[in-house]
């Protein structure tokens, strides 16, 4: 396979399945996805506390944000992107054996919230440019307009919120 000399797979995957991804495969996971395990919008979905988790929750925002709300590809890749960094946050840091994504919308906005059981607040740090790890809360500050941490009885939901252009 030309083009792929040289690249290094992820441990159990041929060739052939790297090869394999394209936007309708992608398309199709996402669906899957939304099929398996709920969709966010209707109400608070639970995923387990694994790696994996965050790439389902990207394809959960990926549906939700592109098709059900019609939003720009800029505006669902910024999405998607910050997903991925609150889920990774509640895999890595709260020691959560599940965790709840939901999202919603309302006129002009979006909102996505990662709730976990853990009562540690996440932390903005300072971001060096040659910084390998640690970037998580510096792009969801930057990229969405609000973002902040609403402490539970029993845990807390972080959330940020974009704004957006209704048609």
């Amino acid at each position: 396979m030309a083009g792929l000399e040289g690249i290094e797979q992820p441990r159990g995957e041929s060739r052939a399945t790297a090869a394999r991804w394209s936007p309708a495969v992608e398309d199709e996971r996402a669906l899957k996805a939304l099929e398996l395990f709920g969709n966010p919008v209707d109400a608070e979905v639970p995923l387990p506390s694994r790696p994996e988790s965050a790439a389902t929750a990207r394809r959960l925002a990926q549906v939700v944000v592109l098709r059900e709300w019609g939003l720009t590809p800029k505006m669902t890749e910024d999405a998607v992107l910050l997903v991925s960094e609150l889920v990774g946050n509640a895999v890595r840091h709260t020691g959560a054996r599940v965790f709840g994504l939901r999202m919603r919308r309302r006129r002009g906005w979006i909102r996505v919230e990662v709730r976990d059981p853990s009562r540690g607040l996440p932390c903005l740090m300072p971001v060096q440019h040659l910084d390998i790890s640690g970037r998580g809360l510096f792009l969801v500050d930057k990229l969405s307009d609000r973002w902040g941490v609403d402490l539970l009885p029993r845990g807390k939901t972080t959330w940020f919120e974009m704004r957006v252009t209704d048609r």
